[in-house]
């Protein structure tokens, strides 16, 4: 069954689905929008472009919409979508409430349409590669994975800027982060959530957060995003009983992971001089007594998300991104606010 696209918002994402779809043997058709520079945008890409919904999902032949608006209307866009006729795909966040989210989900099961986000990231490389070598045992019993997205320009830009359309870095970034560790830990519940959520900026919006989240009988998750910070910290850094992994960007050309040798000087023999003072602990350790290991290659292209999509179509495929996954994101977004606004750690079970 072929694919045919409409996407609602040919902002920045609308626009890049627009050209990036068709690799995965989407046709896209249409676009609607309110913004009449971004129709004749639509229109310069070949596509139907539209200022009335209605018209829009009257569009011949379109199968599945992508909405891609501020994160306030996606409800409402979603079941509009749903109830003419259409399978959806969410920009994520998938909307700004758990409650919202289980509105969706039931409409989607009413009228019997595919409902699911666009969580890419799961295709990123660096999450991949990352993946890849804890879950191969590379360093052990994992006890901590530390998930980090640094930037330098500060200042968010249109309705991102605003907490009532859903901006800030929690439900920009965040959401991907989140929603990667809890993908790794499908079945292990989150038992605690503590944030910290800062202005750096004195905007209206969270521009900087640390977030940590308790994995019963599982490691510490700890996620952290800033707009304006001008050195970068490891991707990722993650701690384990049998060695330590860095990633130190997307692009995964640095970084690596190191396993000890055991031998019968694990450290330094004596307590030995360091630019920290005398030390033995933390002393370099001897280098034979280690073995550095080069970050993996992998083979990763987002596009799967689409191809899943026209399989689960066909009825041949399960949803990749489910509404249960999605909802648990939800939850601890939901959490993470919550902890900030009392400034304490919450007791959760998701």
């Amino acid at each position: 069954m072929k694919m045919k696209l409409g996407i609602i918002g040919y902002g920045g994402m609308g626009f890049w689905h627009g050209e990036n779809a068709p690799r995965a043997g989407v046709e896209v058709v249409a676009a609607y929008d309110v913004d009449p520079k971004r129709l004749e945008m639509a229109k310069e890409e070949g596509l139907t472009a539209y200022n009335h919904l209605e018209e829009f999902f009257k569009h011949e032949g379109m199968n599945f919409v992508l909405i891609a608006t501020p994160n306030d209307v996606h409800k409402e866009l979603t079941i509009s979508a749903l109830h003419a006729g259409m399978h959806v795909m969410v920009e994520k966040p998938a909307t700004m409430s758990v409650s919202d989210w289980d509105e969706m989900v039931a409409e989607s099961e009413k009228t019997g349409k595919i409902l699911t986000v666009h969580q890419n990231r799961r295709w990123d490389r660096d999450y991949k590669v990352m993946r890849k070598v804890v879950e191969e045992g590379n360093v052990g019993k994992v006890l901590s994975i530390e998930s980090r997205v640094f930037g330098t320009g500060g200042a968010f830009f249109g309705w991102r800027s605003f907490p009532e359309y859903g901006g800030g870095m929690i439900l920009d970034w965040g959401v991907h982060l989140f929603d990667q560790l809890l993908d790794m830990y499908p079945d292990t519940k989150v038992k605690s959530v503590y944030a910290k959520l800062m202005t750096v900026l004195d905007q209206k919006v969270d521009d900087y957060f640390k977030v940590t989240l308790t994995l019963e009988n599982g490691p510490l998750l700890h996620v952290e995003v800033g707009t304006f910070a001008f050195y970068k910290l490891p991707r990722w850094y993650v701690i384990g009983n049998g060695g330590t992994l860095q990633i130190d960007d997307f692009d995964c050309k640095t970084g690596g992971y190191t396993k000890p040798r055991y031998t019968d000087t694990p450290v330094a023999e004596v307590v030995v001089m360091t630019p920290a003072g005398p030390t033995r602990m933390m002393a370099p350790r001897p280098p034979e007594t280690k073995e550095d290991f080069e970050l993996p290659e992998v083979e990763t292209d987002w596009t799967e998300l689409y191809a899943n999509l026209v399989k689960v179509m066909e009825g041949e495929e399960e949803l990749l991104i489910k509404p249960y996954q999605v909802r648990r994101v939800l939850e601890i977004i939901e959490a993470v606010f919550q902890s900030a606004k009392e400034d304490r750690s919450i007791e959760v079970s998701i």
